[in-house]
């Protein structure tokens, strides 16, 4: 692979519209770009999104590996496929108790990622809701309790991988005790490791036992653990905690680089810089088409100069195409018209019986 390909391989980007642009092609065609997120903004109807996905595929056809196709569904507040009944929030799941029930809206869960395309699915939330003015987690997260949190999440996770769909689990080291919301602001938590590893991590811990594939990171300064920057640009943080304490050897990936809390304190080729050298595999970078080319054009910039090492980058591809091939990926086409009754079906009953 060319040092291109390779920077490309590392981004997961925001498209336009509902339709393929020449914007969207540019970027996958010719820059690279190793995966694509879809937001409400990109959803029309199922047959739509399928059309849209399939599009995307076949402009990946010249590059090494397979797309990534990604989509926040975690049910509840943040559900973005169309066509589906609606689906119990996190809160509503963990208060059952039931891990079973956990793993049943799972499986729907990465079904319907399935059906329309998806393979990478942002769920689910290990963030423990522990802080009740928090404006972001609340009915996302599974309860208030490592204990609970973990038997519903680790449930959840493991379904949606029987469904041939990467889980994504988030927002490491936890969201849950904030109190501002980082797509507008930087939170700041003042736990200390110890605090974190005891409660916030369980969730996590139990995921990496597990064998978790990929876990994002969020955008939160925890002065006691890092004083200088946040979670998602901290090498105390993803190299030396996530990957050290915990023993994660997966993929790392940011929360959207151009959410409030990284972008009204960082410019976006600096802040992919620091991620990069902080440890991150893959950069999402949710919005505008110009962020990637600044991003890009940062990385290339700092691996010319020896900032970053080409064996630092060797090693973030290499995760990401290992992940790509266990899952095995590909870019054949999707149905066109995804069948969504018994999916429905399931909700259904599943909503009746809890």
């Amino acid at each position: 692979m060319s040092l291109d390909e390779k920077l490309g391989a590392m981004i997961i980007a925001g498209v336009d519209g509902t339709t393929g642009s020449q914007a969207a092609k540019r970027m996958i065609a010719s820059q690279h770009v190793g995966g694509v997120i879809f937001y409400a903004n990109n959803i029309t109807t199922p047959k739509g999104v399928v059309a849209y996905v399939n599009q995307l595929k076949a402009w990946n056809k010249g590059n090494v590996s397979p797309l990534i196709i990604s989509v926040d569904q975690e049910g509840g507040r943040v559900s973005r496929l169309p066509g589906l009944v609606k689906l119990p929030t996190a809160k509503a799941i963990g208060d059952t108790g039931n891990s079973a029930y956990a793993a049943k809206i799972g499986s729907i869960l990465g079904e319907a990622s399935k059906k329309m395309g998806f393979n990478v699915d942002f769920a689910p939330v290990l963030d423990i809701n522990s802080n009740p003015k928090n404006p972001v987690i609340g009915d996302r997260s599974y309860g208030s309790t490592p204990k609970l949190v973990t038997k519903m999440g680790i449930a959840a996770m493991e379904a949606i991988e029987k469904e041939g769909v990467i889980p994504v689990v988030k927002h490491f080291p936890g969201h849950g005790d904030t109190s501002v919301d980082s797509h507008l602001e930087l939170p700041v938590v003042g736990k200390s490791e110890a605090a974190l590893k005891a409660f916030e991590w369980v969730p996590f811990q139990e995921a990496i036992n597990e064998g978790v594939d990929a876990v994002m990171i969020a955008h939160i300064l925890y002065p006691k653990v890092d004083a200088k920057v946040p979670a998602s640009l901290s090498k105390r943080v993803i190299t030396d905690e996530l990957r050290g304490e915990l023993g994660y050897e997966g993929v790392v990936m940011t929360d959207d680089l151009t959410m409030g809390a990284i972008a009204k304190n960082y410019g976006m080729g600096e802040a992919a810089v620091m991620t990069v050298k902080a440890g991150s595999d893959i950069l999402l970078v949710a919005h505008e088409y110009k962020n990637v080319d600044i991003i890009l054009a940062a990385l290339k910039k700092s691996v010319n100069s020896g900032d970053i090492t080409v064996e630092r980058i060797d090693e973030s591809v290499k995760r990401i195409l290992i992940l790509k091939k266990k899952y095995e990926l590909t870019d054949e086409k999707t149905p066109a018209t995804p069948n969504l009754d018994a999916l429905n079906a399931a909700i259904q009953k599943a909503a009746a019986v809890y």
